[in-house]
């Protein structure tokens, strides 16, 4: 027979709050949380760990006299409302992860002699659109016009990814908490944030968002990290929030897949987003949202076409939906160069087999069988 213990009824109530429930809702699903709430029973500690759990809070969290403050480790920005440290537990639980990889690989690279990303913070007080756009097209070794020589710009989109992770830039696609299904993170709530760091800058990218805006939001990021500034943001309908810097990401974004002087010579040929997305190798929706910033078209004609894009996009998905391998998907969701540290670690018994499960978040099991699938 587990003894019982007392639980500040307070924390109860913000720790069902705070994983996005609201207390009813919850008692349908943990309905002895109703039972502690209104004192006819105290909860056992197996009860306790499995409600935690439930709610996605640290144990020790439920001990505590009052709820914490808890803080965002880098601004969020909204498209509508501004700045704001508010965000879903999801998102919030993804930063802190990364935080949490970013800190351990930044000290492991440091510890072995590798040198820092010269670039990153490179214009931390110099914000001038065309230097940041030469020096990111410099260090990534692209030519004004380098998306032009494939064949589309998915293909595009995949040599950018490259180019940016041989520069020393880490980059995470996922759109769940680690690999929990049943966690996922919502586009309309984060497209993506950016962790600067001079030896292990890091970039996440709602892989839920579609491709054709991802690409849009990878550049933003990069602008973060070339002048050195962490961030989140919602980047709703791909507008920025009424932010200096994030506007002035958002420029050198714009003009670095689309620039002014091209687009301006090809728009009066013609002002058809399909056939300039194929010149640039972007997506349609860039190039209607190049041509909003540059007043070819308004806000409101932008929207309307962002709108109808994204909705005969979600059909064509629909229509498309298929599984995919776990594995393969872990290389953009943890990313394979991170994989590959955390394994020579590993090997160089500088991090214990125990940590590395749990710096991946990935069972014993399932890290032997991702080292073996991945070559790594």
């Amino acid at each position: 027979m587990h003894s019982t213990i007392h639980i500040n009824n307070d924390i109860l109530v913000w720790a069902i709050t705070r994983a996005g429930y609201q207390p009813g809702d919850f008692f349908v699903r943990f309905p002895k949380a109703q039972e502690w709430l209104e004192d006819k029973k105290d909860p056992t500690l197996p009860q306790l760990r499995d409600f935690a759990r439930k709610v996605h809070l640290p144990f020790g969290y439920l001990f505590m006299d009052s709820p914490p403050e808890e803080k965002l480790p880098i601004p969020f920005f909204r498209t509508i409302d501004g700045r704001t440290d508010r965000t879903g537990l999801n998102v919030r639980d993804t930063i802190l992860t990364l935080q949490k990889r970013q800190e351990w690989l930044s000290e492991y690279l440091k510890d072995n002699g590798y040198d820092p990303c010269p670039f990153v913070g490179k214009f931390s007080r110099n914000r001038v659109n065309e230097l940041v756009i030469k020096d990111i097209r410099r260090t990534l070794g692209l030519q004004e016009n380098w998306a032009e020589h494939f064949p589309n710009w998915q293909s595009a989109l995949d040599h950018l990814v490259e180019k940016i992770e041989e520069a020393g830039i880490y980059t995470v696609f996922n759109s769940v908490v680690d690999n929990n299904t049943h966690r996922p993170i919502p586009v309309e709530e984060c497209r993506g944030f950016v962790m600067a760091d001079t030896y292990a800058p890091f970039v996440f990218v709602n892989a839920a968002d579609s491709k054709a805006a991802q690409m849009f939001t990878l550049m933003h990021e990069l602008a973060h990290i070339w002048i050195g500034e962490s961030a989140g943001f919602d980047f709703r309908q791909l507008q920025p929030a009424y932010d200096e810097m994030e506007t002035f990401c958002d420029q050198v974004a714009a003009e670095f897949l689309v620039p002014e002087t091209r687009i301006h010579q090809f728009w009066q040929e013609s002002a058809d987003f399909e056939q300039l997305a194929k010149r640039f190798k972007v997506s349609q929706l860039v190039i209607a949202r190049r041509a909003q910033d540059l007043g070819y078209i308004n806000r409101k004609e932008f929207i309307t076409f962002y709108e109808q894009y994204l909705s005969e996009l979600a059909h064509k998905n629909d229509i498309k939906k298929s599984g995919g391998n776990f594995y393969a998907t872990l290389k953009s969701r943890l990313n394979i160069r991170f994989l590959h540290t955390v394994h020579q670690a590993v090997k160089e018994n500088k991090l214990l087999y125990r940590d590395a499960c749990e710096l991946t978040g990935l069972k014993g099991t399932t890290w032997r069988t991702a080292v073996k699938e991945l070559q790594i």
